[in-house]
């Protein structure tokens, strides 16, 4: 049986890190394999696991070009906009609701 190291929450040894601590130090996986992974243990359902990098085979996050900040950017716009009304709501539409908080509350005839 020859799986992944395991470690206990908080305990990992130095040199690994999760997606998240990777992006804050400005690094992406690129691509390695999962090296290990931390499992914090729970009550009543199975554990939480992360899966940890290597750090020192983590490359850095790509730049943001300006093609992709403007898709991104239209990305967002679309999911401000409500569809029945048409308006910039200010923030993103819940998916619940399908349109905007005013919308929504209104009843329709």
């Amino acid at each position: 049986m020859g799986g992944l190291p395991t470690y206990r929450w908080r305990l990992a040894p130095d040199g690994y890190a999760t997606r998240r601590q990777l992006r804050a130090l400005g690094l992406r996986p690129g691509g390695q394999d999962v090296a290990a992974e931390l499992q914090r243990p729970r009550r009543r359902r199975g554990p939480l696991v992360a899966y940890l990098y290597r750090i020192d085979r983590a490359k850095p996050v790509r730049p943001m070009t300006p093609g992709r900040r403007a898709a991104l950017a239209k990305a967002m716009t679309a999911r401000r906009t409500c569809p029945s009304c048409r308006r910039d709501a200010g923030y993103c539409i819940p998916r619940s609701l399908g349109m905007c908080v005013p919308c929504s509350d209104t009843p329709t005839a």
